[in-house]
């Protein structure tokens, strides 16, 4: 048999319907949000009274606290929680039906004025209320305290509905996405779109999603990075554009990765990386100081300092500082021997993937905004050559808590170089190495037509959001994370459906 609540939801439902009352109607002209109420009338003082100003909401009722012939309720919307007072006096038989169908997780519209309760609290008084959304399932009583993280994250829609710090974190996301639009719009730069359906990989080192084109009867990649067609945007022309958008890696799962996420990359044209490290600078200490009106934040109880200049450092001195080891000139061998005494050994052994193991052993001891500068060319096939030395090249990535945020290049221009390193990409791929990149001869070919010297930038969306709203996981700020499918969902919905069969004859 179906639950005992859903069946009395059910019954609910249909003596509401038979009453002629639509549990779920089309509209309501919601007039003035909760936290708009609160702004205008918090400022009242004790047991005052406006009833002459007429409001009328609409909510989520999350409390319900009965009196005999009166009733205080909690009602919830996207800006706030606010209370709500019924009276039977006043809403005569409409306060026995409140009595008998408005329940807790239900969504209603309401008409009334507003007054200071005894103990100061906002109230409106409910002159008129109509049910906007009759519920089905009933909130969960412990859902603050659930330590199973994939219910949350499958049940998102509860959690935030239970939680109010969750819906903040995320309208907190999208506020800081916003600062960052303005941000590039004030430096001139024009927002473009790129395709997400790509024909081969490119633009970062990572195992892509497979799909197939009907259409055409091809297989075709989701994009691991708007890269290579944003440059190719720069040949065509444009000197200063950016993307925001999503990009799909097939790979691990963990407090700092998901296989899809959110960045943010720009390219300038007639720039280099310092030029872009300026850019990246200026930019999160904008959105910092615009939504915090301070640059110095707590992150997990360590203080996290945005104060500009941010410190810079050399990655290969950096490294050889922290491990004794030279990932310019040390060989494969020797640093592999280091690497099996850390036991964190890369699954492919060549040099890409043990340079990127190295410098993972100490990316950790990186805590405030800090620029490593100059990698390895082995690790950095789109960027330029280092003017200095052309082992390196011209690259940056942000660390911060030691997590990367930001990366960055002059980027590669020289048909040639970048065909010569496609093909050890290819060499790679044809070794084992389902991370490295593809043969994009149509990139070359854009190439070819004249790229002007340009610098790029990529900044994850999803990390820096983790630490603006304070989280410990990539998956806190994420409002759908990726998890695992769900097992019984269909056998707790039989019943449902054969009900619902029973009702369409």
């Amino acid at each position: 048999m179906l639950g005992r609540i859903r069946e009395e939801k059910l019954k609910e439902i249909e003596e509401l319907r038979k009453a002629g009352i639509d549990p779920y109607p089309h509209k309501f002209d919601k007039k003035m949000r909760l936290k708009e109420i609160r702004n205008k009338y918090g400022g009242l003082g004790k047991e005052e009274v406006l009833e002459d100003e007429k409001v009328k909401t609409a909510g989520r009722v999350m409390v319900i606290r009965y009196h005999g012939k009166s009733s205080f309720l909690v009602i919830k919307d996207e800006t706030d929680r606010l209370q709500i007072y019924m009276n039977k006096n006043k809403l005569k038989e409409k306060y026995d039906f409140f009595k008998e169908y408005l329940k807790i997780g239900d969504i209603i519209g309401l008409e009334g004025f507003p007054f200071k309760s005894r103990t100061g609290e906002l109230t409106i008084f409910v002159e008129d209320f109509v049910i906007l959304s009759k519920a089905m399932r009933t909130l969960p009583e412990k859902w603050h305290g659930l330590r199973d993280k994939e219910i949350i994250y499958r049940q998102r829609y509860v959690d935030m509905i239970a939680n109010d710090e969750t819906l903040r974190k995320f309208k907190m996301r999208y506020e800081m996405v916003r600062s960052m639009r303005r941000f590039m719009e004030n430096r001139g730069f024009v927002e473009v779109e790129t395709p997400v359906l790509h024909h081969v990989t490119g633009g970062a080192s990572a195992r892509p999603f497979v799909t197939h084109l009907n259409v055409l009867d091809i297989d075709m990649y989701l994009r691991i990075a708007p890269e290579l067609y944003l440059k190719r945007m720069v040949v065509g022309g444009f000197e200063k554009i950016y993307e925001i958008g999503k990009n799909f890696r097939n790979e691990g799962i963990s407090y700092k990765h998901n296989p899809e996420f959110t960045s943010l990359e720009a390219y300038q044209a007639y720039a280099d990386y310092t030029d872009m490290m300026k850019l990246t600078e200026d930019m999160i200490v904008h959105v910092v100081k615009e939504m915090f009106g301070k640059t110095k934040l707590i992150y997990q109880g360590v203080e996290i300092d945005f104060t500009p200049p941010w410190r810079k450092i050399d990655m290969r001195e950096f490294v050889k500082e922290k491990t004794g080891l030279d990932i310019v000139e040390d060989s494969d061998e020797k640093m592999i021997e280091y690497l099996r005494g850390k036991e964190n050994l890369p699954e492919i052994r060549n040099r890409s993937h043990i340079i990127e193991k190295v410098w993972d052993t100490v990316e950790d001891e990186i805590v405030q905004p800090t620029f490593v500068l100059d990698h390895p060319v082995d690790i950095s096939p789109l960027a330029k050559r280092h003017r200095e030395d052309p082992r390196l090249t011209e690259r940056f990535e942000l660390i911060i808590f030691g997590r990367e945020i930001a990366n960055a290049f002059s980027e590669l221009n020289d048909p040639l170089d970048q065909l010569e390193r496609f093909m050890k990409q290819v060499e790679m791929r044809r070794a084992g190495d389902e991370e490295a990149q593809m043969m994009d001869l149509d990139f070359i070919r854009a190439l070819e037509y004249g790229l002007p010297p340009t610098a790029g930038l990529g900044i994850g969306i999803d990390r820096l959001a983790m630490f603006l709203t304070d989280s410990p996981s990539i998956r806190d700020v994420i409002p759908f994370p990726l998890v695992r499918p769900e097992e019984g969902l269909e056998e707790e919905y039989e019943e449902l459906m054969e009900y619902v069969r029973k009702k369409e004859k």
